[in-house]
């Protein structure tokens, strides 16, 4: 067996690369996919935006003055989505233990290839290939004795390359990492530590495990000086229950009052709905994110003893979880994500509430939004909304 088993595969720019294969002057260019209206925000940023200091999470407004010549694209997310799919399927051909991080990261135990390639790296090596030749795709590459150093591998590898980091290896290449880089150091955290002269990696792993006890809490002190030493005994565990699929929105101005807020959340669920159908997936939670005009951020969510796929319900669960939060005050942001995932052929309860009637309904709704568009069929209260807007 490989002592260096575990690769971290993180797709590179990866909106961005995808809106290139659609639109090959965007090649070479510096280019972010993002909201345009006054409130938009970066989602992803070419490595030629980042150059100037443009960044995702970013107001786009603010990336436009750092450069002026960025190309900014709206984003499709059924376009990312689809892609995803068939990088993961790509994974899934080369092992079977593949635990996805969000669309376009993932862990890879190949620990059982030893028989067919000679190294981890062949196998790191074998991946980027495919990915490049063919989805036409750019990936990063991590390798390490665990999930944790991987993925910092995959970080250092950026862009377009595979950095493997051997068990010989960890000790120096952790040490001068900055502190920021474990897992579990937020700016409250950091700090903490900064107050005991800790600014690099290896500064904790020289304190004493009390120390950093001391100063950030027994549980936390631990995980750091684990991680410090290059020790993550979390497994790649395929399947993970933890992914989510969400649709959000920052809004150009505020929604103001129950029923704009509803409306907003109804054409969420119908997007959620679509986007978990295509995937194949029902949610067993529905969860809340808004945003108030201050930038405080509330969530609320709701698991189901079934599991749902279907926008009406996920809408019902939505305007429950709207119930909980102070929907007096304006949101500027407003988002609904379904978790806890399964695949649609599990078995599910029996609903005696004639869900089964509304899942045909469904069923045929989104025959006909895969066929003609999903702007094809809507419910009458967005298009009413959307006349008044226009008017």
């Amino acid at each position: 067996m490989w002592a260096e088993p575990i690769l971290h595969v993180d797709m590179d720019s990866f909106f961005v690369e995808v809106e290139r294969l659609d639109d090959t002057s965007l090649i070479g260019r510096p280019v972010a996919v993002g909201g345009r209206g006054r409130r938009g925000v970066i989602a992803a940023a070419s490595y030629e935006a980042r150059t100037f200091g443009v960044h995702s999470a970013q107001p786009t407004a603010t990336a436009l003055k750092l450069c002026p010549d960025l190309t900014v694209v709206s984003p499709d997310h059924r376009k990312y989505g689809e892609m995803s799919t068939e990088v993961f399927a790509l994974f899934r051909a080369v092992t079977p233990l593949v635990e996805g991080l969000s669309l376009d990261e993932a862990f890879l135990d190949v620990s059982g290839l030893t028989r067919h390639y000679p190294t981890a790296v062949a196998v790191g090596e074998r991946v980027r290939s495919r990915i490049r030749h063919e989805l036409g795709l750019p990936a990063s590459v991590g390798i390490a004795s665990t999930k944790f150093v991987a993925k910092l591998a995959s970080e250092d590898a950026k862009p377009d390359g595979l950095r493997i980091v051997t068990l010989d290896e960890e000790e120096p290449f952790l040490t001068s990492l900055p502190a920021t880089s474990l897992w579990g150091v937020g700016p409250a955290t950091f700090a903490a530590l900064d107050r005991l002269g800790v600014s690099t990696v290896g500064d904790i792993a020289e304190l004493p495990i009390q120390s950093l006890a001391n100063a950030v809490g027994p549980s936390l002190g631990n995980h750091l000086f684990d991680l410090a030493h290059g020790r993550d005994p979390r497994k790649v565990e395929p399947d993970s229950s933890s992914k989510s699929i969400s649709v959000e929105e920052t809004y150009d101005r505020d929604l103001e009052g129950l029923d704009v807020m509803e409306t907003a959340l109804l054409s969420h669920a119908q997007k959620l709905s679509v986007r978990l159908r295509q995937a194949g997936l029902v949610a067993r939670t529905v969860n809340l994110k808004a945003r108030y005009e201050d930038f405080t951020t509330v969530t609320r969510s709701r698991t189901v003893e079934g599991a749902v796929s279907g926008s009406r319900e996920i809408f019902k669960l939505g305007v429950e979880l709207l119930g909980q939060i102070d929907s007096s005050r304006s949101v500027r942001l407003l988002g609904l994500s379904g978790s806890n995932l399964e695949a649609e052929e599990e078995p599910r309860q029996l609903d005696m509430s004639g869900s089964a009637e509304w899942d045909r309904v469904e069923d045929a709704i989104t025959s006909i939004r895969n066929r003609f568009g999903t702007e094809a069929v809507s419910p009458a209260r967005l298009i009413k909304r959307e006349n008044e807007v226009h008017e």
